[in-house]
């Protein structure tokens, strides 16, 4: 891509976040930030009608988490490079990123370090990790751990994964429905689908499933 101008997006369910980010980005000269996002649904509407060259994507995000957005970007918006930003530098986090489409994977604690050096790598076309991320998967690759092959979260379909984000966030059978226009029936058997695929009984065993995999603040 050259010295032309990087057009980024940032997607980050903080205000106070997305002004740092922007304020970072736009030191430097080669970055114009055109718009600021502050859930997965309205970044990937938002990525869909700006089309900026990179999406800075928080993974823990109301209504659609990153890694969902992430998803259905890939269909959405296949040509927006995905720069994914996170608190987590779990193994099974970072391979689900990339696993999805996203250029590179940055932690929060560095990014007043490196978030234009990411953006200027991902925008031209280069995979861009935080140094410990890195790590991570290099000693998860020398110890041959495979964790997503067992994972019963990937078995999960989009519209699963995204009822299970609403039901770690509280909301009932009715308001998903309508959040997701579908029908209160139908919420109902994706979540007994949830439950058997994950292995788990109740409301209660979903919300705390949904607060270990990030999907929901605790």
């Amino acid at each position: 891509m050259g010295e032309a101008t990087v057009r980024v997006l940032i997607a980050d369910d903080h205000a106070l976040v997305r002004r740092g980010f922007r304020r970072l980005l736009e030191d430097d000269p080669r970055i114009q930030v055109v718009g600021e996002a502050g859930s997965g649904l309205e970044a990937v509407e938002m990525a869909q009608n700006l089309h900026p060259h990179v999406l800075l994507l928080d993974i823990s995000m109301p209504e659609l988490s990153g890694l969902e957005a992430a998803e259905e970007l890939a269909r959405a918006a296949p040509e927006v490079k995905l720069l994914v930003l996170s608190m987590y530098s779990d193994e099974a986090y970072v391979r689900q990123a990339l696993r999805l489409g996203a250029k590179g994977y940055l932690l929060k604690d560095a990014a007043n370090l490196d978030l234009a050096q990411a953006v200027m790598a991902v925008a031209q076309g280069q995979t861009y990790l935080s140094p410990e991320v890195a790590r991570i998967l290099a000693q998860a690759f020398q110890q041959g751990r495979t964790q997503a092959a067992d994972d019963p979260y990937e078995r999960l379909t989009l519209r699963e994964k995204q009822i299970l984000q609403l039901v770690g966030q509280g909301k009932a059978n009715k308001e998903i429905a309508s959040l997701l226009s579908i029908s209160p029936n139908t919420v109902a058997v994706h979540r007994a689908n949830l439950m058997a695929t994950l292995g788990v009984h109740g409301t209660a065993e979903l919300v705390l499933f949904a607060v270990k995999r990030g999907l929901v603040k605790p």
